[in-house]
């Protein structure tokens, strides 16, 4: 009986210890990601609001930004802006890969994410908890309200 309660127990303790390093892994990675400039480009009234900010992936393998959500909104969308024949034109993308070493703008006439239907009242100077999403990992980011015009 001492035998199989030992054996059970390494078993139980090897498991932990290999979630342990799992979950080790995946910080690392939410943790090589650095953000800065992170702006929410606000219009008045209820229009939508215009993300922008650096990603930097200091870390050894590509990150996948998957998506973001706030409070502050209803939905929060990925997008990317472009011209065609002189015609500016917008559409939503699912995810945005950052090669390691690589850093990458979210910038306006670029990508950037669309803070759709408002749920709290906001004014340039206000801050914004954003999380931004990595393929299951979740990186908080606060974003300063700015007006337009500081583009």
């Amino acid at each position: 009986m001492a035998n199989v309660l030992s054996k059970t127990t390494r078993t139980l303790v090897s498991a932990l210890f290999g979630a342990a390093v799992l979950l080790g892994a995946a910080s690392a990675q939410a943790s090589d990601i650095n953000v800065s400039n992170a702006r929410l480009s606000l219009l008045p009234g209820d229009t939508p609001g215009a993300g922008y900010f650096e990603l930097e992936n200091a870390g050894d393998e590509a990150v996948m930004l998957t998506g973001a959500d706030t409070e502050a909104f209803e939905t929060v969308e990925m997008h990317e802006s472009s011209e065609h024949e002189g015609m500016a034109h917008m559409h939503s993308v699912e995810n945005v890969e950052i090669e390691a070493g690589d850093t990458f703008s979210f910038a306006p006439r670029g990508h950037h994410l669309m803070f759709m239907e408002r749920v709290v009242p906001l004014a340039v100077g206000d801050s914004v908890e954003v999380t931004l999403e990595f393929d299951g990992e979740t990186l908080p980011v606060t974003f300063e309200v700015v007006s337009p015009t500081s583009l």
